[in-house]
């Protein structure tokens, strides 16, 4: 699946998870505003559970645009600057069980 069809259905589907439920939740005569935090928890369950692949080809599409125009001197900076959090984190554990 190519990335700009993933894009659409993806937010397409994660609308329709969200508005269908608060629809059918508000028209039945719950306050709007609980039928609105039903309805994101619903969101939320049906897109982790239904959307995996789609979240993936959108989120590798994210990572390709971020990252295609690093030049070889970002890549050495971000190597440094992950390796002195690295010794740092290892330090500051370290500390932590003296």
């Amino acid at each position: 699946m190519n990335t700009g069809k993933a894009w659409i259905v993806y937010v397409l589907l994660r609308i329709v998870f969200f508005a269908v439920p608060f629809a059918v939740l508000f028209f039945i005569g719950w306050p709007w505003w609980l039928a609105l935090a039903i309805a994101s928890l619903i969101a939320l369950a049906l897109s982790v559970i239904f959307l995996s692949k789609q979240r993936s080809t959108a989120s590798s599409s994210i990572y390709e645009w971020r990252m295609r125009d690093r030049t070889a001197d970002d890549i050495v900076e971000d190597d440094a600057v992950d390796a002195a959090e690295a010794a740092q984190s290892t330090d500051s554990s370290a500390n932590d069980t003296k």
